[in-house]
């Protein structure tokens, strides 16, 4: 656990960048909008970056996302994804110029400009890994990383046949982020951030294992996230919150949980490089410092137009944090903010439109 804890001193460091690596992204990104033009955008994750795959065959009640007021920024209904708007995705879908990315796992799609595998819930590690750790109880979902590949190969073969590696090396590949529903399902099930730590190295190289098969299907440009510092959040604040000073950093973030954070990317960057090294030109292998961008908008947050960094804009929990599990985002009883651009967090899980734009 040495290992977790000295990466917490990055931290400090972090605080001075403004999104390092994502910076370098989107100004690549310009110049190539310019003299390249992706064929489409390929997109795999979780919520962050989800845009209806389970929604594709209706809108179940019983989850929250599916009702008002989600959506109500952009799109003034919900679409299943977990905001009052758009998600990181679509964001890079318009900046590269292809449609919003369709769902995967809707029947009938032309995804030949792209398409999007996230999945609320989505795991980096498979369900017996769970349940090994007696936590199966914790994983609602079942879209892990082995079955987002799958699903891309199956909209691969109709797309591009037998040149898909011609065609992918012309598109754009997110991956991610994954882990941190892997990290929620263990800190939800009793483990703490130093227990759940010794998972790490076994969730990044899952992660860096659906990089390199994306790769020898043909992506050539692969944008790898890291995970946010999940000690910032509402959800985490309300639930593991104390009364020890010593607990917090002083933007009031939970240490031992941006801790983790930290040190999975830390991980996962270094894995990259080795990708990098071993690559060469054949591929370009991005980090995209999620960590980074939101922590500046913690500690700076009136640079982004954002009044309540920590307080979430919809839920009915009330409080400094305005988060309780039974009263979330959706639930019957529950509203949103007036302005909900004036806030980093939506709904104490998940960020606004303007957080992620």
């Amino acid at each position: 656990m040495g290992t977790m804890r000295s990466s917490a001193v990055a931290v400090a460091a972090r605080k001075q960048q403004l999104l390092p690596c994502l910076a370098l992204l989107l100004l690549a990104g310009a110049a190539s909008a310019q003299a390249q033009k992706y064929n489409a955008v390929f997109n795999f994750g979780d919520s962050i970056t989800d845009t209806g795959n389970l929604c594709t065959s209706g809108k179940p009640t019983a989850i929250t996302f599916t009702q008002p007021p989600y959506g109500e920024t952009y799109f003034g209904t919900p679409t299943c994804r977990c905001s009052d708007g758009r998600v990181i995705v679509d964001f890079l879908s318009t900046k590269f110029g292809v449609p919003f990315l369709p769902p995967s796992k809707a029947n009938g799609t032309d995804f030949k400009q792209g398409a999007n595998m996230a999945i609320t819930g989505a795991t980096a590690m498979d369900a017996p890994f769970f349940r090994g750790l007696g936590l199966s109880d914790k994983i609602w979902n079942n879209g892990p990383i082995s079955f987002q590949i799958q699903w891309f190969q199956q909209i691969a073969a109709t797309v591009c046949g037998n040149d898909c590696k011609r065609y992918l090396r012309e598109s754009l590949v997110v991956f991610g982020e994954f882990g941190g529903n892997d990290y929620n399902a263990m800190l939800f099930g009793n483990y703490n951030p130093d227990q759940a730590s010794r998972y790490t190295t076994k969730i990044v190289n899952t992660i860096i294992r659906g990089v390199e098969k994306v790769v020898a299907m043909g992506a050539r440009d692969v944008v790898v996230p890291g995970v946010l510092p999940i000690g910032c959040f509402p959800i985490y604040l309300t639930v593991y919150g104390t009364n020890s000073s010593a607990d917090y950093d002083a933007l009031g973030c939970l240490r031992k949980f941006n801790d983790l954070s930290t040190f999975h990317n830390n991980l996962l960057q270094a894995k990259i490089a080795r990708l990098r090294k071993r690559y060469g030109r054949a591929a370009r292998i991005m980090y995209a410092d999620f960590y980074s961008a939101v922590y500046d908008m913690v500690q700076n947050p009136k640079k982004y137009g954002f009044n309540a960094a920590f307080e979430a804009c919809c839920g009915s929990g009330g409080g400094k944090y305005n988060y309780a599990n039974s009263a979330r985002c959706g639930m019957q009883g529950a509203a949103a903010c007036a302005n909900p651009a004036d806030h980093l967090s939506w709904d104490g899980i998940h960020l606004t439109e303007a957080a992620y734009k």
